[in-house]
C-alpha cells in the first residue's frame, strides 16, 4: 500500500522539485508553505507522514508538530532542513519529530526514510543522532519504562543507537566495540523485550519516546 506524505517547506522551487521526486513511490496528498495553511491541511486530508521545514513563517515547524500531534497523534513526521544545527535537531525531536535528515538527502535515501517512519523506526543521519543522544544522555533510562531495567548499560546504549537508525557497523564505530559484540547485545535485547527484529525494537523505543 502506498504511503500517504503531505509536504511542508516555504521554498516553492524546492518543493516543487520535492513533489516531482517522490510521486512515483508515495501519494503526496498536498503542500503548504506557512505553518497555519499546513496545519489546516495536515489535519483535513491525514496523511501518514509529514515532510517538513524547520523555519517557516509563522512559528516553525515545531509550531506544525505540536499542533498537528495533539489532535492527530498517529501522524508521524519527518523533519527535513538544509539545517544540520543541533538546537533545531533537538526541538524538532523534543516537539515529536520521529526523525530528522537533511536537504542533501538523496531521493532513494528520502524514500526510505519516508517508509521507515512510517512503520515506527527513528531516522537521522550518524551526526544528527550524535546531538539527540548528547541531548537526552543526561535523562535516566530506567525512568522511562520499567522493562528497560531488564537491560545492562551497555545493551540500553545499544538499544538508543538502533532506535535512532544507526547501522550494526555505526554502533560499534560509535561505541568502539566489534560487529559482533553489537549483534550479540542486539539479540539479547530482544530476547529480553520479546521482540522479533531491529524494526520492532525501534518502534518499541519510538512509542516510549526514548528517541
Amino acid at each position: 500500500m502506498t504511503i500517504s506524505v503531505f509536504l511542508v517547506d516555504d521554498h516553492a522551487i524546492f518543493l516543487t522539485g520535492l513533489r516531482s521526486e517522490l510521486e512515483a513511490d508515495v501519494n503526496v496528498l498536498g503542500a503548504a508553505s506557512d505553518v497555519d495553511a499546513a496545519i489546516e491541511l495536515i489535519i483535513e486530508r491525514e496523511p501518514e507522514v509529514v515532510l517538513v521545514d524547520v523555519h517557516l513563517p509563522g512559528g516553525g515547524g515545531v509550531r506544525v508538530i505540536r499542533e498537528v500531534v495533539r489532535r492527530l497523534p498517529e501522524v508521524k513526521f519527518l523533519a527535513l532542513s538544509v539545517s544540520d544545527a543541533a538546537e533545531d535537531v533537538i526541538a524538532m525531536i523534543r516537539a515529536g519529530a520521529r526523525g530528522y535528515v537533511t536537504k542533501s538527502i538523496q531521493a532513494v535515501d528520502l524514500v526510505d526514510a519516508i517508509r521507515r517512519i512510517s512503520e515506527g523506526d527513528a531516522v537521522f543521519s550518524p551526526r544528527l543522532a550524535g546531538f539527540v543522544l548528547d541531548a537526552f544522555s543526561s535523562l535516566p533510562i530506567g525512568e522511562v519504562d520499567p522493562e528497560l531495567d531488564r537491560l545492562t548499560a551497555r545493551e540500553q546504549e545499544v538499544l538508543r543507537h538502533i532506535a535512532r537508525g544507526y547501522t550494526y557497523k555505526e554502533v560499534a564505530a560509535s561505541l568502539d566495540i566489534s560487529l559482533k559484540t553489537v549483534e550479540t547485545h542486539v539479540s539479547s535485547v530482544l530476547r529480553k523485550l520479546q521482540l522479533s527484529n531491529r524494526h520492532e525494537l525501534a518502534r518499541w523505543a519510538s512509542d516510549r519516546r526514548i528517541v
